[in-house]
């Protein structure tokens, strides 16, 4: 590691890893300890990223989309998920997604989400993914990173600025966490006293 990301502080995750394969296989031997209610629970791990980024900034708002193959999208307006250049002017996004968080993974019982389970962080969400697409627009650049079963399988390759900032997630839950089932409306609610700074709106185009 280059010393650049050396000096870098970890505060959610650690910049030196990339990929942590046995945290993700971890996740994957055990899916009903890490994603209790399904899918419905990989949905609220993501939004509590989006709620921090909304607590963080007095407020803020995301839309979820349930798309007709399945997959469901977080989509905040949110920051940007943190990313850097490195002593070779390489772009180096935080390891949300292949590596623990360093606040929850250990520790469950530091955060409980509204389904009443503990916040274990993204790589429980990307580790039982069919595939995600981690993709994030800051005011310095924007990049795009696919994953399957939690391991990237492409680069963290640049895309074109929407004139926006924010995060977007998108994943397929995998067989072992099964789809989405159920009323899309169904415990907005219960996210809304959650949540309070997070305004959340729902699309569901599976019909």
């Amino acid at each position: 590691m280059d010393v650049s990301r050396a000096s870098w502080t970890n505060t959610t995750h650690d910049w030196a890893g990339v990929v942590d394969a046995e945290h993700l296989a971890h996740i994957r031997r055990t899916p009903a300890e890490f994603s209790p209610e399904g899918a419905r629970h990989l949905l609220l791990e993501v939004l509590a990223y989006a709620a921090d980024e909304a607590s963080g900034r007095g407020g803020g708002s995301c839309v979820v989309v349930l798309h007709p193959d399945g997959s469901l999208s977080v989509r905040d307006d949110g920051r940007g998920t943190d990313t850097r250049v490195d002593g070779h002017g390489r772009s180096v996004r935080k390891p949300v997604m292949a590596t623990k968080d360093l606040r929850f993974f250990d520790f469950p019982q530091a955060q409980v989400l509204p389904d009443g389970h503990p916040r274990r962080g993204m790589s429980v969400v990307a580790a039982l993914s069919e595939w995600l697409v981690h993709t994030n627009h800051r005011l310095d650049g924007s990049w795009t990173q696919r994953y399957e079963h939690g391991v990237p399988v492409t680069g963290l390759e640049p895309v074109e600025a929407d004139g926006t900032t924010g995060t977007l997630v998108h994943f397929r839950p995998g067989g072992s966490v099964g789809p989405l089932t159920g009323p899309a409306a169904a415990g907005l609610a219960l996210l809304a006293a959650h949540w309070p700074q997070l305004e959340v709106r729902i699309e569901d185009r599976r019909r």
